[in-house]
C-alpha cells in the first residue's frame, strides 16, 4: 500500500461529500471544508423546516459502523445506541429529508469506495505475501451424506435381523408349546388306561 495510492483515496472521497453539497466548479470540489459547511448550512435548515426523528441504522460490520459514525460526527450529529442494542447499530435524531437525500446516500458510495480501496490492497498483500492462488475454495459432496447412506443402509439390515430373530423366537414359542400340548395328552392317556387296569383287578 503506498501512500499515493492513500492520496487517491482521500481525495476520492472528499469528491463524494463535494458532489453531495452540491459543487459546481472544480475548485469547490477541492475545497473539503467549503463543501462541509455547505451541507451542515443545509441541515440546519432542514431542521427548521421539519423537527429530527429517531432513526436505527443497523450497519453490516464494525467497519460499516467506523465510517458512519465518522460521518454524523462530521456533521455535528450525535450518534449513541441505548443499553443491550448491538454494536454495529447506531441510533441518531435527524431530519427525514437529510437522510434520503444526503446522509446515506454519501454514507453508501464512501462505503463502496473504502471497500473497494481495502479489497484491492487484501489481494495484493495476500498474493505477493501469503500465497499467489487466493480464488475461492472447492465444492466438494460432503462426506457426512455418504456415511448417512450407509448408516441407513446397516440400520435397516439390524432391524430385518432383528424381525427375523422374533420371527424365529415365536415359531420356537408354538413349537415347544405344541410338543408340550402333545406329552400332557400322552400323559393323561396313560393315566386313564391304568385306572381302567386296576378297576378290572378288582
Amino acid at each position: 500500500m503506498s501512500r499515493m495510492d492513500e492520496n487517491r483515496l482521500i481525495e476520492k472521497l472528499r469528491r463524494v461529500e463535494a458532489l453531495f453539497a452540491g459543487a459546481t466548479t472544480e475548485g469547490e470540489r477541492d475545497a473539503a471544508e467549503h463543501a462541509r459547511r455547505r451541507i451542515l448550512e443545509r441541515l440546519r435548515s432542514w431542521e427548521r423546516e421539519e423537527p429530527p426523528i429517531e432513526y436505527r441504522f443497523p450497519m453490516a460490520d464494525m467497519w460499516s459502523r467506523k465510517v458512519f459514525l465518522a460521518l454524523l460526527r462530521r456533521y455535528e450529529i450525535r450518534p449513541y445506541r441505548y443499553h443491550g442494542q448491538r454494536h454495529t447499530t447506531v441510533m441518531a435524531r435527524v431530519p427525514k429529508q437529510f437522510v434520503d437525500e444526503t446522509l446515506w446516500p454519501e454514507f453508501t458510495q464512501i462505503s463502496e469506495n473504502l471497500r473497494t480501496y481495502l479489497s484491492e490492497v487484501t489481494e495484493r498483500v495476500v498474493h505477493e505475501v501469503i500465497h499467489g492462488d487466493s480464488s475461492e475454495a472447492e465444492v466438494v459432496r460432503e462426506p457426512g451424506q455418504l456415511s448417512i447412506g450407509w448408516e441407513s443402509a446397516a440400520s435397516s439390515g439390524q432391524e430385518d435381523d432383528s424381525r427375523r430373530s422374533r420371527e424365529a423366537s415365536a415359531e420356537g414359542a408354538r413349537e415347544a408349546g405344541s410338543s408340550t400340548s402333545d406329552h400332557v395328552e400322552k400323559r393323561s392317556k396313560a393315566a386313564k388306561a391304568r385306572r381302567k387296569r386296576k378297576k378290572k383287578r378288582r
